[in-house]
């Protein structure tokens, strides 16, 4: 009879024939920065996760680099908005201060900016409303002033998104043409209209006033419209495909590394995070195990790249 568990008798032999490892170098850290001054506050749904003003980040930066964590994806929240997003474009919005704050600071940080409308319109939407909807080239226009002005401040990588139709296309474009070829973007290349994003909405003001979002992001029933997503992604200039959430769509991020020669990243959004949080404060549940255990089958499932609110948690684990 062969025994399998031969090989799981010790840590040590566990360890040997281990299939999938989990790194600090894996993590992303999401970081909301909201335009003002004494900002530093926790966000009820996501317990440990706080809104920062940039003279009040310094200590989360600081811990960030410490831990050894690669990058960060920021999310601005400015102080004012209106019917189009058009701070968003503001070389001097929020957004822009934090890129030029972090890399004259933290330059051993890489940083990598959201790049979509929704926190910044007074409608919450992901861009131009025509109709009581997007009006998906309206809105590319746009994002492709959003996107040059983030290069300009110093970005050293833009994320789209918002799910408009060509989105890739007019980023790689309008940065090829203005000089910056050579800053690559991360394409939120399916991403689901997911009531796993409740917690995030809170975090950063942007649910919608009207309607939702189902009419520019993706069925959640829907896997083989993922693959064409994402082919349109990478035939467009990506150089890294996204899957978001994650958890509920392990499948999806197998479907992107069995059919692409670039990086999967997945997004393991915030109500992934809450739900891990709230039960572990219940006690139902070992938290850091279950973190753990989450964040290894996202990597199992074939991300190399896990954007994630438990990054610091799971770095100090990593780091022991």
């Amino acid at each position: 009879m062969f025994r399998t568990r031969r090989l799981r008798k010790t840590e040590n032999i566990r360890r040997l024939v281990r299939e999938t490892k989990l790194s600090v170098d894996d993590f992303i850290y999401p970081l909301f920065i909201e335009e003002g001054t004494g900002i530093e506050t926790e966000i009820p749904s996501m317990p440990g996760i706080n809104r920062y003003s940039l003279d009040t980040i310094s200590k989360e930066l600081d811990e960030v680099v410490a831990l050894k964590i690669p990058a960060v994806l920021l999310f601005g929240i400015p102080s004012k908005k209106d019917v189009e997003g058009t701070e968003t474009w503001n070389d001097n919005g929020i957004m822009q201060q934090a890129i030029r704050f972090i890399k004259k600071n933290y330059p051993s940080l890489y940083v990598i900016t959201d790049v979509c409308f929704c926190e910044y319109t007074s409608h919450g939407h992901c861009g131009v409303i025509h109709d009581n909807d997007v009006d998906n080239d309206a809105t590319l226009v746009n994002l492709a002033k959003q996107t040059v002005s983030h290069a300009k401040a110093g970005a050293d990588m833009v994320a789209p998104s918002g799910m408009m139709d060509g989105a890739i296309a007019m980023m790689r474009e309008s940065l090829d043409n203005t000089g910056y070829a050579n800053l690559p973007i991360m394409g939120y290349s399916v991403k689901y209209a997911s009531g796993f994003y409740g917690p995030f909405r809170e975090a950063v003001d942007s649910a919608p006033s009207f309607g939702d979002r189902r009419t520019y992001q993706m069925d959640p029933s829907n896997r083989d419209e993922g693959l064409r997503e994402a082919t349109f992604d990478d035939e467009e200039g990506a150089d890294i495909l996204m899957v978001k959430p994650a958890l509920s769509y392990l499948d999806i991020i197998r479907d992107l590394k069995n059919n692409f020669d670039r990086p999967i990243a997945c997004y393991n959004v915030s109500g992934e995070y809450s739900m891990v949080k709230a039960a572990a404060e219940k006690g139902w549940i070992d938290g850091e195990k279950v973190m753990m255990e989450s964040l290894l089958s996202m990597k199992r499932a074939g991300a190399d790249i896990i954007i994630t609110y438990f990054a610091k948690e799971a770095a100090r684990v990593l780091n022991k």
